[in-house]
């Protein structure tokens, strides 16, 4: 008992000391939560706060956002077009990365190493250079001035980067587990939708994240490729309304807006984080 009686303090001081050593992490890590998180709260509360030459000019209240409602065609209506837009790219994406990294990763054809290099290189060219040559084939494919065309184009862009993520997810699983299924009789298609598919969700997932985020956020090709008001995307809308009315900025409706394009994005993060995670540590960028 004396014995059991005198290693209880001794562990107590030991926890003690191992936190003491881990205090400048956590002060460092509590440090950087600060900084990232001030600009979101920052925004949050100023769009309900009383500011001059704004629809919320006395008191607390959630006139900037009806401003935001207001405007032209409503945020309903942007937020609406902004979720077709998304979800077609984020859908299209998916499907094309799981069969192209798939290939990629467990077949061999010729110019396999040529046509994945090909791929990867459309990284290399600038972003802006590729709307104006896209937009005029939309526009012979009678696909111009259409959510589903800036899908398309939003979808290409993020191919090269999640073929490439998937394809590193498939080869991180030993390539055993296909023998075995072959032996049990799958052929390609059952082998990855009944026993690779379930391996390969934290990579999928964090594809799909990160064709939601940069759909979502997109603002340079609904601009360009989109012609009628009622189908702008929400960032098109909210930087649209800033400066309506003779150049002068409306900030309390555009930090309203920056709310609500910001909250799917972190809703959907927080949801997914786990999964998001796994995803890189599970192989996406080993090799």
């Amino acid at each position: 008992m004396t014995a059991i009686a005198s290693r209880a303090p001794r562990e107590v001081s030991l926890a003690r000391a191992r936190h003491l050593k881990r205090l400048p992490y956590y002060v460092a890590t509590a440090a950087i939560a600060v900084v990232f998180l001030y600009p979101m709260v920052w925004t949050l509360i100023s769009s309900f706060s009383p500011q001059p030459g704004t629809n919320q000019t006395a008191g607390w209240g959630i006139g900037n956002y009806l401003t935001l409602q207001r405007y032209q065609d409503g945020i309903v209506q942007y937020f609406l077009n902004s979720l077709l837009e998304t979800g077609i790219c984020v859908v299209l994406t998916l499907v094309v990365s799981l069969f192209g990294g798939y290939a990629f990763a467990r077949f061999s054809f010729p110019g396999k190493r040529i046509l994945f290099g090909a791929t990867l290189a459309i990284l290399m060219v600038p972003y802006a250079s590729l709307l104006i040559p896209l937009y005029v084939l939309l526009n012979r494919v009678s696909l111009g001035n259409s959510l589903i065309g800036v899908a398309l184009v939003l979808t290409m862009l993020q191919l090269p980067f999640s073929i490439f993520m998937m394809r590193n997810a498939f080869e991180s699983i030993p390539p055993e587990l296909d023998e075995a299924a072959e032996i049990d009789g799958c052929n390609s298609f059952t082998l990855l939708f009944r026993v690779l598919l379930p391996a390969v969700k934290p990579g999928m997932i964090t594809v799909g994240l990160f064709a939601f985020l940069a759909a979502w956020n997109d603002f340079l090709a609904p601009l360009i490729l989109l012609n009628d008001s009622t189908k702008a995307t929400l960032p098109l809308a909210v930087a649209n309304l800033r400066g309506q009315v003779q150049g002068v900025v409306d900030y309390g409706a555009t930090e309203a807006g920056v709310v609500v394009l910001a909250l799917p994005c972190v809703a959907l993060f927080l949801i997914l984080q786990r999964h998001y995670v796994r995803g890189f540590l599970s192989g996406a960028f080993k090799g």
